[in-house]
């Protein structure tokens, strides 16, 4: 009895050991992953480098110290160094990161800042025009602000006097040296910094990045990592730290018109940089930035509308993205001023809000309201475009089912220039500034098989919609919208109830109230002129109606 006692405690200490021993491993090693974690932000924090650490590089990659391979460590987005954990302190005292502002620099250019091993696939020696980086060790090296390579045994041939010119986007880039000079001066004017520029070219036009790690696809974070390492890291920024309006103050510190703004976004984030310039021409000397889009949002109507397609997934590398800009054309685009005005709130200012796409109230707003509340609860679940659109589509299913917005025309008046306009049974109205809606529907032309007047300048265009599913029968061209009318000034009186509506896509649920829509200003814009990316066979008449080329 006394052995099977023994036996019975013995097992059972055995079975506590089995499942009590792995738990505390578990626990301890994922306590000290914390505090490792922890040390290496800190450690991320205190550098000069932009250090992202990564379990797994994507390519075969080599320590910059001990010149080994490596599958876990870190590696700088502005200057290319890698290295593995145990070099990492190392490597961030021995070699300094790109200097965003320096004193070295002619009017030639600057010395070359060499950075050796990783350099990228299929990039030819500048000497001897061979293929650079296909042994597999750490070899050959890469000038981090021009980018050229060069064979390690052909560095010695390269000339005293061979000086970094930037490379191909040297018309993008702000030299270390322009911040360096500019920092120097006594008097700040603009035509102080014309002076400074002369070096730079004649054909030089910095370009700011500012992207919104948050929009759409989370593209974001990978892009600015990219951009850091093409141009000056200082002209890439984080609209999820920085606001725009202090991102754009370095405007003030270029030649005035020179300037070129990437938002890498959706629209309501190119409709947030617009509105930081808008407020900047009050605060300070005139600055007039052309700003361009990399459409990163769900819907990108007015990237589409200019020509920058309607989405990007990296299908086309961002040196092209650079060219496109350095090619593309400036136009102008209204904006405009919606009030909302509540009704019985005599003592209380209108609700003011910027419009660049569109203002609707109905059905379509409703979708939008519905897919905003439930992204606010649960934002990792919209991480991707293609999930976003079909939850729309799954709202709008629904909303063909209830028709919460039917007999709008008895709830709502509509004034197109003063003139009261009789409306038909409708659910939705539409007032369009560009002409694209809904993500990638040129919703003015419709089917295309009637006559329609053109889109004017500074005019707004004004249609209705039946429901859900005559949204959707006009998205896949199988139907055509109510054409209610063109004007420069538009009024809405919602008479009773609450009903959806927003403006590019930031929606709200508004009571009675009166809605005015007025001219506000024109942006300066960047329009792409080759092939739009979701429609080939109407581009060319979408683009010339949307236009007003400012010969500049």
């Amino acid at each position: 009895m006394a052995t099977e006692a023994g036996d019975e405690w013995s097992l059972l200490l055995w079975t506590c050991l089995a499942v009590v021993v792995p738990v505390i491993i578990t626990l301890w090693c994922s306590v000290q992953r914390s505090k490792r974690k922890t040390h290496m932000k800190d450690f991320f924090r205190k550098s000069k480098h932009g250090w992202h650490y990564t379990d797994l590089f994507n390519k075969p990659t080599y320590c910059c110290v001990c010149s080994q391979h490596i599958l876990q460590g870190a590696f700088c987005d502005s200057c290319g160094v890698c290295a593995d954990e145990e070099c990492l302190r190392p490597v961030d005292r021995s070699l300094p990161c790109k200097d965003i502002m320096a004193s070295s620099g002619s009017d030639a250019g600057m010395e070359h800042r060499w950075i050796r091993g990783n350099v990228p696939l299929a990039s030819y020696c500048t000497v001897c025009k061979q293929q650079c980086g296909n042994q597999p060790k750490l070899c050959d090296f890469r000038c981090v602000w021009c980018q050229r390579t060069v064979h390690d045994d052909c560095l010695s041939d390269l000339s005293e006097s061979d000086q970094c010119d930037f490379g191909e986007f040297q018309s993008l880039i702000i030299p270390p040296h322009y911040l360096y000079h500019v920092n120097k001066l006594r008097r700040r004017h603009p035509d102080e910094y014309s002076k400074l520029a002369v070096p730079c070219g004649s054909n030089w036009t910095p370009v700011l990045v500012l992207a919104n790690t948050r929009s759409g696809n989370n593209m974001g974070e990978v892009l600015l990592g990219e951009f850091r390492s093409l141009l000056n890291p200082v002209q890439v920024f984080d609209l999820s730290q920085l606001n725009p309006s202090k991102a754009l103050q370095l405007c003030t510190l270029l030649p005035p018109g020179s300037v070129r703004v990437l938002v890498c976004g959706g629209d309501g984030t190119v409709g947030w940089v617009l509105d930081a310039i808008d407020s900047m021409k009050l605060k300070v000397r005139p600055v007039y930035p052309r700003v361009t889009i990399l459409p990163l949002g769900t819907g990108n109507d007015l990237s589409n509308t200019l020509g920058w397609g309607a989405g990007y997934a990296g299908e086309i590398p961002v040196e092209q993205v650079l060219r496109n800009i350095v090619d593309a054309e400036v136009v102008n685009m209204d904006r405009w001023k919606v009030q909302v005005a509540s009704k019985g709130a005599y003592f209380r200012k209108p609700k003011v809000l910027s419009m660049n796409n569109y203002f609707s109230i109905g059905p379509d707003a409703l979708m939008a309201l519905n897919f905003h509340t439930h992204r606010e609860k649960t934002p990792s679940f919209f991480s991707s475009r293609i999930i976003n659109k079909a939850v729309y589509f799954l709202y709008g299913t629904k909303d063909c089912l209830v028709q919460e917005c039917k007999d709008l025309d008895k709830r709502i008046e509509l004034e197109l220039d003063g003139e009261r306009v009789a409306l038909p049974s409708l659910e939705g109205i539409i007032v369009c500034n560009i002409g694209y809606w809904g993500g990638g529907c040129r919703l003015w032309e419709g089917m295309g098989d009637e006559p329609y007047p053109p889109p004017g300048k500074k005019n707004l265009n004004v249609v209705g919609v039946y429901g859900s599913f005559h949204c959707a029968q006009i998205q896949v061209k199988l139907a055509n919208p109510v054409r209610l009318g063109q004007a420069h000034t538009v009024r809405l009186v919602l008479k009773s109830s609450k009903m959806p509506m927003q403006v590019d896509g930031e929606p709200w649920a508004q009571g009675p109230c009166t809605i005015t829509i007025t001219h506000k200003t024109q942006a300066l814009m960047l329009y792409h002129s080759s092939e739009q990316t979701d429609d080939d066979d109407d581009e060319t008449s979408a683009s010339e109606t949307e236009k007003n080329v400012e010969n500049e």
